[in-house]
């Protein structure tokens, strides 16, 4: 059984803040769980970490966390609200340890955002960024437009998918549409809800496949996370499983995948230090 303490402790901060865009290209199919959990276990090995809720217009984070937080991304964009009014400490820890940044549900407009708009959410939340190790950003499902840009403006991108066939081909689509609009080709993958390795590599190789032959360029498989119905028993619950169930296989498999990333963030790192957390666009 891996625990949280088996992790290197990193510094608490340092200069360096690796940006994560967890996406996918279709809904259900467990990404804003994995990202959930695992900002849990980066939290809980030391490292300060801020999940960014992105799916802007049709939030669910709070709703996985059971909390009811008085801001949102909404009211910094359009509001002039500061940032670090809206940051929210989860599990009742002091802030600045395990945080998530709202998002607003039921703002359709949110969910096309601009490029002022984007400009501008970039310039007030840059400086909270550069606090935290990590920061993982929940993007919506599909490729809107909002998800084009913060997939470009993150350091990496990792997609969600499941072995189901629909999951596979909207994977490759929304690699295709990042790499033909924004020459994005590198992206991890995870794929989530498996009865097997077989499995996992199965489908992972048609994925790569194609990419290959169609896109040139491979993607990297950074791990999986098993079937497992510990997962809904903690949906219901509203907390993270590694909070609630840390020995069940898939809070085992979250463990492992917590560690691969620890290891590109420290192989990133002076790539990382000096650079905005979020790039931008322009």
């Amino acid at each position: 059984r891996k625990t949280f303490s088996l992790f290197r402790r990193y510094d608490m901060k340092d200069e360096t803040t690796l940006s994560v865009a967890v996406m996918s290209g279709k809904g259900g199919v467990g990404k804003s769980n994995i990202a959930l959990n695992l900002g849990y276990a980066l939290a809980q090995a030391g490292h300060p970490l801020l999940l960014m809720d992105c799916d802007l217009g049709l939030a669910n984070l709070d709703v996985l966390l059971g909390i009811a937080p008085e801001g949102n991304l909404q009211q910094v964009i359009m509001d002039e609200r500061a940032a670090s009014d809206i940051i929210y400490p989860i599990n009742g820890q002091e802030r600045g340890r395990f945080d998530i940044l709202p998002a607003a549900s039921g703002v359709p407009e949110l969910a096309e955002m601009n490029a002022d708009m984007r400009d501008l959410l970039l310039r007030r939340l840059e400086p909270e960024l550069q606090k935290y190790s990590i920061v993982l950003l929940d993007l919506g499902a599909g490729i809107n437009g909002t998800v084009r840009s913060f997939a470009a403006m993150a350091a990496v991108r990792l997609v969600v998918m499941t072995p189901e066939p629909t999951s596979l081909t909207d994977s490759y689509s929304l690699m295709k549409v990042l790499n033909a609009q924004l020459g994005i080709s590198d992206f991890l993958v995870v794929v989530n809800d498996v009865e097997s390795q077989d499995e996992v590599r199965a489908m992972f190789d048609r994925l790569s496949l194609a990419c290959e032959r169609f896109l040139g360029f491979t993607p990297v498989l950074l791990g999986s996370v098993c079937h497992d119905p510990a997962m809904p028993r903690a949906v219901c619950r509203q907390q993270p499983l590694l909070q609630t169930e840390p020995d069940a296989p898939a809070a085992q498999d979250i463990l492992r995948l917590s560690g691969e990333l620890l290891k590109i963030r420290g192989v990133m790192a002076d790539r990382l230090k000096g650079n905005p957390v979020l790039k931008n666009l322009a």
